[in-house]
């Protein structure tokens, strides 16, 4: 682990990272990016349409460079997409630049969370649990793999999440957030 001052969530789509990322970003004063919302910034489309234009492949190219681009940053909370650990270059150069929170979720608690959000194209199909499902299966080791710390989110509240994440991060050394911040 890297004591940096870069914090990148991972997890599953549903897990709560850009939420997450903004409550620990705001409290500790630090720019909070969402890298999913980067690269729809860029292209100026949604991610479905990327995925119905290039593809799963084309969407995974443009955040491998999303994703080198904004770990080189300093003093960034980066919530990263839920496929970005896939790439074994974005795991290295996430765990190379920062500390990474690994959002743990069950996939049926992933399910309730996005059953209705229709800018998740992997999750269009008839069965969206059982896709999760799979998606889990194959995702959860690469997550551990390079997970700093892993918070399991359950049905906590977003305070609560916070309060345990920093009770983890003080167990790593990092101080605590300013108390103005908070």
């Amino acid at each position: 682990m890297i004591l940096a001052d870069n914090f990148f969530f991972v997890g599953l789509m549903g897990s709560g990272k850009t939420t997450l990322g903004r409550v620990l970003a705001r409290n500790r004063g630090m720019d909070c990016i969402d890298s999913d919302h980067e690269i729809v910034v860029r292209c100026g489309v949604s991610i479905p349409t990327i995925f119905e234009i290039e593809g799963e492949a084309g969407f995974r190219r443009r955040e491998a460079a999303v994703i080198d681009e904004l770990t080189q940053r300093h003093g960034i909370v980066l919530a990263t997409g839920g496929g970005a650990i896939l790439d074994p270059v974005n795991r290295q150069h996430l765990k190379a630049r920062g500390t990474i929170i690994y959002l743990h979720g069950s996939p049926a608690e992933l399910f309730l969370r996005t059953r209705g959000d229709r800018n998740r194209p992997l999750l269009q199909t008839e069965d969206p649990l059982t896709k999760l499902t799979e998606l889990y299966a194959l995702r959860h080791p690469l997550y551990l793999e390079v997970a700093d710390i892993v918070l399991d989110t359950g049905r906590q509240s977003v305070h609560s999440l916070i309060a345990k994440l920093e009770r983890q991060l003080a167990g790593l050394g990092f101080p605590p957030p300013p108390a103005a911040l908070l």
